[in-house]
């Protein structure tokens, strides 16, 4: 785990554990936080990942994006090679015209130096971050949050929009729905600074509910 995302992870648990106790069962059922952070990953590459991976399954994103590394030559594309590519071959990549657009945009704005590079982003604030990449077309917060997590390795990300994160709560509580975006961010205060931690914890809930293998205590 980089140490990015928790200087201890006997602390982060414990904390955890701290905050709420169906959380605690869900972190004792799981055990280690396995977050792994790709740390070669700059914010360019991680924002075209993300929007691949909206509205589908990981597995289907992660295809599309093999198809693209492989038409590019085999290393993932820079932007200038990215803006080159054709659309008809992007789309046979899997690439909707939508997600297209937004990945050429991207692109673009890397060049134009509005996606900093990974040295300048490790600077920045990650509300400065949210706000400067949500000026682009297709990347919204959740986009960018996934980037703070999984490429910066920021520790205390909460992304309240996203659908696991949310149905890995109903799970532990046993509710009948989902709660609202603004409740669980209230809920999730009291997880601070381990909030990375606690979402990587909820998609295992959502995960193994989805395959009926987690059963709320």
């Amino acid at each position: 785990m980089s140490s990015a995302i928790a200087l201890s992870d006997h602390a982060l648990r414990a904390h955890l554990s701290a905050a709420d106790p169906d959380l605690a069962a869900l972190v004792a059922r799981v055990g280690p936080c396995g977050l792994r952070v790709d740390a070669d990953r700059a914010p360019y590459e991680a924002l075209v990942n993300a929007i691949a991976h909206q509205q589908l399954h990981g597995r289907a994103a992660l295809a599309i994006l093999g198809r693209l590394v492989a038409l590019a030559g085999g290393a993932f594309p820079p932007p200038e090679a990215l803006l080159a590519l054709p659309e008809a071959d992007l789309r046979a990549c899997g690439l909707s015209g939508t997600k297209i657009r937004a990945i050429r945009g991207v692109a673009q704005a890397r060049l134009d130096g509005v996606i900093p590079s990974r040295h300048d982003a490790e600077s920045m604030t990650d509300e400065d971050l949210i706000a400067r990449l949500t000026t682009l077309r297709g990347v919204g917060r959740w986009t960018v949050e996934m980037l703070l997590i999984f490429s910066l390795g920021r520790p205390d990300i909460m992304p309240v929009d996203d659908f696991g994160v949310r149905e890995g709560w109903r799970v532990i509580k046993r509710l009948d729905t989902q709660p609202r975006p603004a409740a669980l961010a209230a809920i999730a205060r009291d997880w601070s600074p381990h909030r990375s931690a606690a979402a990587w914890y909820l998609w295992r809930a959502a995960e193994a509910a989805k395959a009926r293998q987690y059963v709320a205590p």
